[in-house]
């Protein structure tokens, strides 16, 4: 029976086979276009509720709540994506090696593991909801309309989390229409209800919490389905969910990286709010403009990264599959590919901000409750200055998720770190002390400067060793994300 199913897994594997000899170009067409629309559908989720927030009569004040919201879903989609991408890695170098059949246990530890994640944050954030909403940000002003947004999120948590982790291993399947059409769903779901919650029914942020949950269970859902009854290179048993840290933790290494670069996020929220409160009270802005403002920059700023993170998690099957199979010409030739979209996505992104920032701020609502000369010149400044090299940022990002997808988990961590934590936060507290908030704002193009010199740093080193005969066993690589006897 047991050799029965190891010789159907690995027929079905054959399936992938094409990620070692279709043309590069028509697999990232492939791959990245849908995983860049699910992370953009993802994206739209915070998003929408913050422009029909913006548009309500909560206006500003509504913004600035869920700003303060925002840092806790950032945990919880760091633990989903440390055990999703994770989960994602492992199954992609698993096809190159012709062996995704030994995946499955992985990726069932990988689900209960999400899900036990999800029960422990809401343990722990519901009872201390209004203090960690506090420190992230929420002033006297917008603290009740913050607890009563979040109080209704937490208990979706399981669907939110489960969501994110299945999507990355739906899409290593090989189905990057299927992890399209579950985020599109949630987010046409979203945008429907916000209306009606929001607009018509005026139930403010209580609306938007409901349409986001019910959007985030419809993505589930389908998700769901498909590890269940529709998967190409492994297959879900009652066996796959039996507790085994041993198979779990060979797809936990590859995915600490994600979880890294998304808690970094919340570091970043939690510096910027403290900051912008302490700075912004004394300044023309007050309180609570700064934190809108940087409310809506980082919804923005979460559409760009989307973007090229999409590419590169997109190409994530191509190169694991590749550096498993001992290809690395064709993992060289995708990393240039990814490279040469990242920057143009970067210096375009670039030109907006600098040239319409105004635009770009007012798609999210006119400023209530607040000056609005100071919200917009607040709001300009914002996108101008902290901004200014988002580029560099996007490379950044894009090299991290590259040396996950290639087993360095170690070079991953460092490309992700260097900007928001060694360079970033200390410059947020230090730079204010001498040119007041608006050093807040220019601490993210110095640390973008010195993320992108480190990242290019690692790139080159990196591909150097790859030419080298020795380093060309790529199962050499293969010995940090899983035992080799355990991939042959």
């Amino acid at each position: 029976m047991e050799a029965t199913e190891n010789k159907v897994a690995t027929i079905r594997n054959g399936k992938n086979d094409f990620l070692g000899t279709e043309k590069i170009g028509k697999l990232m067409l492939k791959f990245s276009v849908p995983c860049v629309l699910s992370l953009l559908v993802s994206a739209l989720y915070n998003i929408v509720d913050q422009i029909f927030i913006g548009h309500s009569e909560l206006g500003t004040l509504g913004n600035a709540a869920t700003g303060a919201v925002f840092p806790i879903f950032i945990i919880a989609q760091a633990f989903a994506w440390w055990f999703g991408d994770g989960c994602a890695a492992f199954l992609s170098i698993c096809q190159g090696k012709n062996n995704a059949q030994t995946a499955h246990k992985a990726i069932g530890n990988g689900i209960l593991i999400t899900l036990a994640a999800s029960l422990i944050l809401i343990a722990v954030f519901f009872p201390l909801r209004r203090p960690v909403l506090m420190f992230f940000g929420a002033s006297e002003n917008s603290i009740d309309y913050a607890v009563q947004y979040l109080n209704i999120i937490l208990a979706f948590f399981p669907a939110f989390m489960l969501m994110n982790m299945m999507n990355s291993v739906v899409r290593a399947d090989g189905s990057p229409g299927w992890a399209m059409a579950s985020m599109l769903t949630g987010a046409i779901s979203n945008i429907v209800l916000d209306a009606v919650f929001i607009l018509v029914l005026h139930w403010g942020l209580a609306g938007a919490a409901w349409a986001t949950v019910i959007g985030q269970t419809a993505s589930f859902a389908i998700c769901a389905f498909y590890l269940l009854r529709k998967t190409k290179t492994f297959k879900l048993g009652l066996k796959s969910f039996k507790p085994d840290p041993k198979e779990f933790a060979k797809a936990a290494k590859p995915g600490i990286s994600s979880f890294i670069a998304q808690m970094t996020i919340d570091v970043i929220a939690v510096s910027c709010n403290a900051m912008l409160a302490e700075y912004g009270a004394t300044s023309v802005y007050g309180a609570d403009i700064p934190i809108a403002v940087i409310a809506v920059e980082s919804k923005v700023f979460t559409i760009v990264i989307n973007v090229v993170v999409g590419i590169v998690l997109g190409c994530q099957p191509i190169i694991g599959y590749n550096i498993g199979a001992g290809n690395t010409e064709r993992v060289k030739k995708t990393f240039l590919y990814i490279l040469l979209c990242t920057i143009v996505i970067g210096l375009v992104s670039t030109l907006v901000f600098e040239c319409a920032p105004k635009s770009v701020v007012g798609i999210f609502g006119e400023p209530k409750a607040v000056d609005p000369d100071a919200y917009w010149d607040f709001g300009i400044k914002t996108f101008r200055i902290f901004l200014m090299l988002i580029t560099f940022t996007c490379v950044m990002k894009m090299t991290s998720i590259f040396f996950q997808a290639v087993g360095k988990p170690v070079f991953a961590v460092i490309a992700s770190t260097v900007r928001d934590i060694v360079c970033f936060v200390p410059l947020v507290f230090l730079l204010p002390l001498r040119m007041g908030i608006d050093g807040i704002l220019w601490a993210a193009p110095i640390a973008d400067l010195v993320a992108a010199i480190v990242a290019t740093s690692l790139t080159v080193v990196y591909f150097k060793k790859l030419k080298r005969p020795a380093a060309i066993d790529a199962r050499s690589d293969l010995a940090s994300v899983a035992p080799i006897d355990d991939l042959q």
